[in-house]
């Protein structure tokens, strides 16, 4: 049987400002009929350009050499209207953030629509019924409520099953997924996958899974291809390659898991925040919906407390809450000084202590401001005594203590990789001199060897200043690698807390070990081995 997708000796160039940048050199790989084929590597590898050179979807300044057949036809040579009339219908592509992939303003249903629309010779009754069959199948709750609801009123794990829904809708016979569950907590990250698998055996489609997760691909992939720099270094059936990888690269990828742990706190560590009875509802009336059901917690400077739970658990709604984002009932104490007594105008001297680093740092910084300027952009509320000058410098500083070399301020974010712009969004955070960095899962869209180097700088950070970190996570071995304390929540409430080996080698309530069976632990003393990683 002739493959279904074909890619041979495809190269990838970007033209800018000076010589034009290879990106993917050379690559070939096959895929079959009803076969699923990782392809993995470090952020910048390449993966995502062959997919995207494959759908047509390269940007205006690429060039793609080489030959893409997709059921004998040629991709690259096709038309435009030739290749939109294939893509959603017999290839479809599922991509890494579904809350920038979905359209706000428009509801779940109309979304689910229109690629059917487009495709196949139906009115709208017919593709709203197709559509709603399409929730059912992804094993969405309350399919005809979803149907009328906005992305923003959907969990994570639910923004994934739309997109994969509308990828599905026309029966494709390829399916391309681009890191499908990088956001995802460990629970529905296993639904979705085990979804997906079940969704490609009974449609027999082919399967191009694209991830940085090594854990997930040895579950779920009959083939793999390892790229690095734009190239192919290896590839071989799933179970060879991870029994018996040959390249230094592969095994480095294998091997790239956090590891170590962080130094604990000074003895008698003052105390930075504490937390009583804090309580967020949203709504009014009879439709008021309390999201946390009072939460008390406690950490002392130079302390890092993890904070794990399911998508939907109101972890980062507990982070929020701390940032006085949202309003919050009950008692936010840093420092000594209740914050929810303090008004917006009064609150602001504190802000600068206080600082978060978010889990997307592309759509938490601006495409229209360089490095420096977004490194900056606090101290010109903070200090506006500071002239350009003091502030370039203080620019420089930020950006070299987190690895990065002080020319990269006139550089802006679209020239960075995904590692790059974390350390950026952690520079402008640290540019205030903080003592408190609330981060919201801010290692999760990186792969493993960018994850190992962004813990270690959070370590050296917290413990070259003191920094009391509140992590959220739904990663165990990045929460293993970097918490002092740990507490568990479930639907607003803490279900268990405690020290980290403790919670994570040992949980004592159920809804605890049913989350770390999630993540692929083989028994609770094994919190770091991901061998059955999202199984």
């Amino acid at each position: 049987m002739p493959p279904l997708l074909s890619v041979e000796g495809l190269s990838i160039r970007y033209r800018g400002a000076g010589a034009p940048v290879l990106a993917v050199r050379d690559v070939s790989f096959h895929v079959n009929p009803g076969e699923i084929v990782a392809i993995v590597g470090e952020s910048g590898s390449g993966k995502s350009q062959s997919m995207l050179a494959a759908m047509g979807l390269l940007p205006h300044n690429a060039t793609a050499e080489g030959r893409i057949a997709f059921q004998g036809r040629d991709l690259l040579g096709m038309s435009r209207s030739d290749l939109r009339a294939l893509r959603g219908s017999q290839m479809s592509m599922i991509f890494q953030e579904p809350m920038t992939s979905l359209d706000p303003l428009y509801r779940i249903g109309d979304q689910i629509m229109e690629p059917i629309l487009r495709h196949q010779r139906i009115g709208r009754r017919a593709a709203r019924a197709r559509a709603l069959e399409m929730l059912e199948l992804v094993q969405m709750p309350e399919p005809e409520r979803k149907m009328r609801a906005y992305p923003h009123e959907l969990s994570g794990g639910q923004r994934q099953r739309v997109m994969i829904a509308m990828a599905l809708a026309n029966r494709p016979s390829l399916l391309i997924a681009d890191e499908p569950t990088t956001a995802l907590d460990v629970t529905i990250q296993a639904e979705i996958i085990a979804l997906m698998r079940d969704l490609q055996r009974q449609n027999g489609m082919g399967v191009v899974f694209i991830t940085h997760d090594l854990g997930l691909v040895r579950h779920i992939a009959d083939r793999v291809y390892v790229m690095r720099a734009g190239e192919v270094v290896e590839q071989g059936a799933t179970g060879a390659l991870f029994s018996a990888p040959t390249h230094p690269y592969t095994r480095a990828l294998l091997d790239a898991e956090p590891n170590g742990h962080k130094a604990p706190p000074a003895a008698g560590a003052p105390e930075i925040l504490r937390t009583r009875a804090l309580r967020v509802s949203f709504g009014s009336g009879r439709s008021r919906l309390e999201i946390l059901h009072g939460i008390d917690l406690d950490l002392k400077a130079g302390e890092t407390l993890g904070i794990v739970g399911e998508s939907g658990s109101g972890k980062s709604t507990l982070a929020r809450a701390i940032l006085r984002l949202i309003d919050a009932r009950g008692e936010i104490r840093f420092d000594g000084q209740d914050l929810t007594a303090l008004s917006a105008r009064a609150l602001r001297p504190w802000r600068a202590q206080i600082q978060v680093v978010f889990q997307d740092p592309f759509g938490a910084l601006s495409p229209h401001l360089s490095a420096g300027q977004i490194v900056t952009e606090g101290l010109l509320v903070h200090r506006p005594d500071l002239d350009a000058a003091a502030r370039d410098r203080a620019a420089i500083a930020a950006l070299e203590e987190v690895g990065l070399p002080g020319a990269a301020r006139h550089r802006y974010i679209h020239e960075f990789s995904g590692g790059q712009r974390q350390r950026i969004a952690i520079a402008r955070a640290l540019i205030l001199k903080p003592r408190l960095l609330v981060l919201d899962e801010p290692t999760s869209a990186l792969d493993r060897m960018v994850q190992r180097q962004v813990i270690d700088l959070l370590r050296d950070l917290q413990a070259r200043h003191g920094l009391a970190y509140v992590f959220v996570s739904h990663d165990l071995a990045v929460v293993r690698a970097l918490a002092d304390r740990v507490i568990v929540m479930k639907q607003g409430e803490v279900v268990e807390q405690g020290p980290v080996e403790q919670v994570l080698t040992a949980p004592r309530t159920p809804y605890a070990r049913r989350l770390m069976a999630a993540a692929g632990l083989e028994d609770p003393g094994r919190v770091g081995s991901r061998q059955g990683h999202r199984s």
